[in-house]
């Protein structure tokens, strides 16, 4: 098997064990959970901790539905902070996100024109993700677990009608691959391109302030692009974030302890949640 196809089948294996995981609830037992991956227990076990960084059975608290407030409470950032934070060490995810460059409004202001734009579809631990970008680096991430493929590509490519799109996944798969934590030996950063209103992107680069493995409010990043009455309008921008998981608009919950909204659903963001904070603790020794 060659490292593309090892990649690939290591991210499928991902996206059904989390599937698996999020349905068969806390009673399952590792025999359970490996039967329904057609695997011995001990190969699941083994693979899912390899990629993960924690056992399946643990990784099942992190899925659990409380565990936002628990979240709030124990992980919780200011934005004050959280570039510190992120410079630690609290993530290998979160430093390869800082190389980003925002598109002129005026060329947002055409929707595209003049743009070409790649595309291609990747197996992710999240599920089939539609990755898309520019030379300048990935402009857009989309899950379709929830939506279907069909869907997602519309919601996606229906965001700059003007722009030529050019099926090449061959040209994103080493960003994807460092992205997704695939390529372990990858010291370039993954190059993002911003294509948003001024606004929305004020919004997104607060996003990437906040360390892999850490959450904040809505509010918060409403206080930190300093418009701490537009919480509303913060929501909005985060939900039309284009690169999930990269601009990690996962990580804002509401200041209630709820998940809040998810493009891409509520079961995607529970899962990514829970792989950052599963991974972020067994880098620490927690």
């Amino acid at each position: 098997m060659g490292e593309a196809s090892e990649q690939s089948y290591h991210f499928h294996v991902m996206r059904r064990a989390i599937d698996v995981l999020d349905e068969a609830g806390p009673g399952a037992t590792l025999s359970d959970l490996a039967a329904q991956m057609s695997m011995s227990p001990a190969h699941f076990q083994r693979l899912f901790t390899q990629w993960v960084g924690v056992s399946p059975k643990r990784y099942q608290q992190y899925l659990a539905l409380g565990q936002a407030k628990n979240l709030l409470a124990d992980r919780f950032t200011t934005l004050d902070t959280a570039q510190e934070l992120g410079l630690s060490g609290t993530g290998r995810l979160h430093d390869l996100f800082l190389r980003w460059e925002a598109m002129s409004p005026g060329a947002f202001a055409r929707r595209g024109a003049g743009l070409t734009i790649y595309w291609g579809w990747f197996d992710s631990p999240f599920g089939p993700a539609l990755v898309m970008g520019t030379d300048k680096g990935i402009c857009a991430i989309g899950f379709a677990s929830e939506a279907g493929e069909a869907a997602t590509m519309q919601d996606l490519s229906g965001r700059w009608p003007e722009a030529t799109l050019v099926e090449d996944p061959a040209r994103l798969r080493p960003w994807v691959m460092a992205a997704f934590g695939a390529d372990a030996s990858a010291d370039t950063p993954v190059p993002l391109y911003l294509i948003g209103a001024p606004f929305q992107i004020k919004v997104w680069e607060a996003l990437l302030q906040i360390p892999s493995g850490q959450v904040t409010s809505y509010s918060e990043i409403a206080g930190a692009i300093g418009s701490p009455r537009a919480v509303r309008a913060v929501g909005t921008a985060v939900g039309r974030n284009p690169i999930s998981f990269l601009i990690p608009c996962h990580r804002a919950l509401r200041k209630s302890g709820g998940l809040g909204g998810y493009h891409w659903g509520l079961p995607v963001k529970r899962a990514i949640l829970a792989w950052e904070v599963a991974r972020s603790e067994a880098q620490h020794g927690l």
